[in-house]
């Protein structure tokens, strides 16, 4: 019985990979990174192309007569509402004498509330002067009308309460002329009715002089309302400094750029659906990993664990050619550059042995026209690749990219090694290239890795043999009964792991292969 650590049960895979999400996002930090960096020019170009305008501000104490210790701010909000009136704007407007309309004007300035009695007033204007003096008739217009209703309101109270303090003093004059002389001692028949009479006008009397009170009290609470309310800021304009005001929106740039590069690149990778963990890639491919080789040489110390990487994939390979009469392939997906390398680091390991014959089956003429060619080796054409003879050795390069013409492969060798750069194809695509070439009969070494995640710490090595391309088992079965099975193919049938390959190695130091 065997076991895999490279893909679990469909029912257990989760819908969503955070990790491969994570390092499909880190991968794709040019992106999200050119987005901040783009945000960040924009925020400040805007900063310098388009300054704010000449604006002023003031600030105004409102006094109000339903005041509350625990208000929520309802009074100033009522407040900052009324200041955005037609009322208040034309009598501003007024004041000012300008021949504006109170519509436009009212877009030019906004009310802010402070507190719970101190409003502030913003206004924007051509110039510094014009926006004062616009803040200044804004507060006059909006105090004054706030002293008429306070003062409407007063005296609204008062009158409510000098009438109904008049109906009461006519009650009154009716009760005296029922009482007239009478009094309780004099007319012991009536004296219930009189007693009732003189309660009535001792009520009255009293509830004349709270009414007189109140009334006093509305008038004379008004005086200290409209004192209260004032103007306790002068207008005064608003200076901008172009370098802080550059820095701020550069910084606000330079989030939403990010955050919405992060977005993008999260959103794009999930939709893709581009493998970049190696776990990934071996399981989709069917074939495990090799070596590991990066896009680019690297700063100056990785430069020589990149060479000796190198080397190590180079020795390796050779191996593979000598140990096999079968011709050797390479099949690149992403890395034509990066193939073209490797086979000419091998072609130069196998020249030293007899001639070799390289099979360009890349786009162009890279390997061709390249400068590195070592001498003893010639480079056909895939349509030349007939004429050749068994006796020839040989080594093919192709590609495995969409548009590939897949009954050529076979022409290129029936042994190949995958040379796929991380997370440029699909995992639909992985699944064609493996059972595609499943159905050409040609066995799939391993796969070298170019540009990994440096902080890939997935296994990808297979234990279970190549299960994505169940396809081609009855033909490996069949090759095996013929005698003609790669060692690779043996080990799975008998049920060793897949890195047991006697004709590959694993491209790793020997230290490593000791610890697997």
């Amino acid at each position: 019985m065997t076991t895999s650590t490279t893909s679990d049960s469909p029912a257990a895979a989760p819908l969503l990979d955070l990790h491969a999400l994570v390092v499909a996002v880190r991968r794709r930090r040019r992106l999200w990174g050119s987005l901040a960096l783009l945000g960040l020019l924009v925020g400040a170009a805007l900063a310098v192309l388009r300054p704010p305008p000449p604006s002023a501000v003031t600030k105004v104490l409102v006094a109000h007569q339903e005041d509350q210790p625990n208000d929520t701010g309802t009074l100033i909000r009522t407040d900052v509402e009324l200041l955005g009136t037609t009322r208040i704007a034309d009598a501003a407007l007024r004041s000012l004498k300008s021949p504006d309309k109170a519509e436009d004007f009212m877009r030019d300035y906004r009310g802010t509330g402070v507190t719970n009695n101190l409003l502030q007033i913003d206004v924007t204007a051509d110039t510094d002067a014009q926006a004062v003096a616009r803040a200044r008739a804004l507060a006059d217009a909006f105090v004054a009308d706030h002293v008429r209703r306070m003062q409407d309101s007063a005296k609204a109270e008062a009158k409510a309460l000098r009438d109904q303090r008049d109906r009461m003093r006519r009650e009154l004059d009716q009760v005296n002329e029922s009482i007239g002389g009478r009094s309780p001692e004099s007319d012991p028949e009536s004296s219930a009715s009189t007693e009732s009479l003189f309660a009535r006008r001792a009520e009255l009397t009293s509830r004349i002089a709270d009414f007189d009170q109140r009334a006093e009290e509305a008038r004379m609470g008004t005086p200290r309302l409209v004192a209260g309310t004032q103007i306790v800021d002068a207008p005064r304009a608003v200076r901008h400094s172009l370098p802080k005001s550059a820095a701020t929106n550069a910084v606000i740039g330079l989030v939403l750029g990010l955050v919405l590069g992060l977005a993008v690149a999260a959103v794009g990778s999930v939709v893709a659906d581009r493998p970049v963990l190696r776990r990934e890639i071996a399981a989709n491919l069917g074939s495990s990993v090799l070596t590991e080789l990066p896009r680019r040489s690297g700063r100056l110390w990785q430069r020589r664990r990149t060479r000796a990487a190198r080397e190590r994939l180079t020795a390796t390979l050779a191996r593979a050619v000598r140990g096999s009469a079968e011709p050797l392939s390479l099949l690149e997906l992403g890395c034509a550059r990066g193939t073209t390398a490797i086979a000419l680091n091998l072609a130069g390991a196998l020249a030293a042995e007899g001639p070799l014959v390289i099979i360009d089956g890349l786009p162009g003429q890279q390997l061709a026209e390249s400068r590195q060619k070592p001498e003893g080796v010639s480079v056909v054409g895939a349509e030349g690749a007939a004429a050749l003879s068994p006796q020839q050795r040989r080594l093919g390069v192709g590609s495995v990219a969409p548009g590939t013409a897949w009954t050529d492969l076979r022409y290129l060798g029936g042994r190949t090694v995958l040379v796929v750069r991380a997370g440029h194809g699909s995992a639909a695509w992985l699944h064609t290239v493996a059972r595609q070439l499943a159905d050409q009969r040609i066995t799939v070494l391993g796969v070298v890795l170019i540009d990994p995640d440096p902080r890939d710490r997935t296994d990808g090595t297979l234990w279970d043999g190549p299960n994505a391309a169940p396809r081609g088992q009855n033909e490996w079965r069949a090759r095996q009964n013929d005698g003609s099975t790669s060692h690779a193919v043996k080990a799975v049938g008998e049920g060793r792991p897949v890195t047991e390959r006697p004709s590959i190695a694993v491209g790793v130091p020997d230290s490593d292969q000791e610890a697997r």
